[in-house]
């Protein structure tokens, strides 16, 4: 079911509805803007859509639209429609880094020379309401709507030089995830995530090691991979 968040940003995205919920090559493209670019928002993983996206690349440009939540305000309810019973401010923020958790698994799509990744910081609403017997057992919630407050940050991602030059980051010319992660402010685990989708990208050269850790340059073009 389709989060009120999701019909939100295809709003955000193209104002008619006319254009919302389009049939094309089988399948439902979320919108159609007045460029005839395909729309399609993606709350959840990328992972999902790859066969989609990669069948309508063959013949049309496709805006690619993943959300993260900079911010979150947590609402808890006794049913989906039912009173406010508390409200909280999440602890956990995203930001751009994070979008690499999705594009390891997308990595084989993007770049390309029809494809915008567009990545949205913003402020959310979480409804969350007691769990059902098919809920999972590791929580004792289940989200029943998402909510957009606001779009805080967009960013338009066409080439691997576009992502490196958002991060903003400040490293030498050769550099390891340790150091990475340091100028970027982010877990190790995560930066390793986004050291594999650049070696894919052909943006990062392995240039040796210092024990353990694989030492990177960028790469002698900095090259944009696919869509160049």
């Amino acid at each position: 079911m389709a989060t009120t968040l999701h019909q939100q940003l295809k709003q955000h995205y193209v104002r008619s509805v006319d254009r919302h919920e389009v049939r094309l090559n089988g399948y439902r493209i979320d919108a159609i803007d007045g460029r005839q670019r395909l729309v399609e928002i993606q709350c959840a993983s990328l992972h999902s859509i790859r066969p989609k996206i990669r069948l309508l690349l063959e013949s049309h440009r496709v805006i690619v639209v993943k959300p993260l939540a900079s911010r979150k305000l947590i609402i808890r309810q006794s049913t989906g429609n039912g009173p406010v019973l508390s409200s909280r401010t999440s602890p956990l923020h995203q930001g751009l880094f994070h979008v690499f958790q999705d594009l390891v698994h997308f990595v084989d799509i993007f770049p390309h020379p029809r494809l915008r990744l567009d990545v949205l910081l913003t402020h959310q609403e979480e409804v969350r309401i007691p769990p059902t017997e098919r809920s999972s057992w590791k929580k004792n919630y289940r989200v029943a709507d998402r909510r957009l407050i606001c779009v805080e940050q967009q960013t338009r991602l066409n080439t691997p030089h576009d992502l490196w030059t958002a991060l903003n980051l400040t490293v030498g010319a050769e550099f390891t995830t340790a150091e990475l992660a340091v100028s970027a402010g982010m877990p190790l685990w995560l930066v390793r995530k986004a050291a594999y989708c650049f070696r894919r990208m052909n943006y990062f050269d392995v240039c040796g090691r210092r024990g353990r850790l694989v030492v990177y340059r960028l790469s002698d073009g900095k090259q944009r991979g696919r869509a160049a």
